[in-house]
């Protein structure tokens, strides 16, 4: 039981026979923490009319990240003009994604966290607790950024896009924060348990992580930053977190194509 306990140890904690700590996504997650808090301080120093200017202004940031990227990675050139291309796939994933998200109910099961983190924290006469948790909470963990910065610092020893991930979650969970409350700043949870849990599968990853399905899980996956911008912006509700599914159907359909 012993020599199994080690065995399972080093393979997790050693890289070519040398430890690492898991420093980056720690990073993204003390920065989150960071940015929340000073966006709690100012929250309480900001007007409700320059809230809701800021929110505002929140949710066009996030929109235009979602469109730009899934535009990015959706158009291609082809005979001189511009073609639309990954619609097959984009619509087989939102489409799929949406079906088993909604049979297992991922966004139910966010909210419930939420709300037992709002009872732990004391926090129960906070309303937009949960709110701000979730929203944050996607869009900090949805994209390639995470999915990319995780296995780039855990196979080849490079934190870059991590670390401009930290930078750009720690301006945005600053200003949700004033605006939504302290519920944003748990967001940081959400983040160490997936991009830690990519750090740590990133072996397994590798293989499949073709640069077709890197460009696949990008462009859906900014599909739905993209309808967490739409959230922010007091549309239709869209439940984004019961979409993730589409996450993986993305990767799986370039893999069998």
């Amino acid at each position: 039981f012993g020599g199994t306990v080690s065995y399972y140890y080093y393979t997790i904690f050693l890289v070519k026979n040398q430890p690492f700590v898991v420093t980056e996504p720690l990073a993204n997650v003390a920065g989150i923490v960071a940015g929340g808090m000073l966006g709690l301080g100012c929250g309480r120093l900001i007007s409700e009319r320059f809230q809701k200017t800021l929110m505002m202004a929140c949710a066009v940031a996030v929109i235009f990240l979602g469109l730009t990227g899934a535009v990015k990675e959706m158009l291609a050139l082809d005979g001189g003009g511009l073609a639309l291309v990954g619609t097959n796939c984009m619509l087989a994933s939102l489409i799929g994604g949406a079906l088993i998200g909604e049979a297992i109910n991922i966004e139910d099961r966010m909210e419930k966290f939420g709300i037992w983190l709002r009872r732990k924290t004391g926090s129960s006469g906070d309303t937009r607790f949960v709110d701000g948790f979730v929203t944050a909470s996607l869009t900090v963990c949805i994209g390639a950024m995470a999915v990319i910065g995780s296995i780039n610092d855990r196979l080849l020893g490079d934190p870059s896009v991590l670390f401009a991930k930290t930078v750009l979650d720690s301006v945005i969970v600053m200003i949700m924060t004033a605006t939504l409350g302290k519920g944003c700043i748990f967001s940081a949870l959400s983040v160490g348990i997936f991009q830690g849990a990519i750090f740590l599968a990133a072996g397994f990853l590798e293989p499949i992580m073709t640069p077709a399905a890197f460009k696949s899980l990008s462009a859906v996956g900014d599909i739905l930053i993209f309808c967490v911008g739409t959230n922010l912006f007091g549309l239709p509700h869209v439940r984004v977190a019961n979409f993730l599914p589409a996450l993986v159907i993305a990767v799986i359909w370039v893999l069998a194509g």
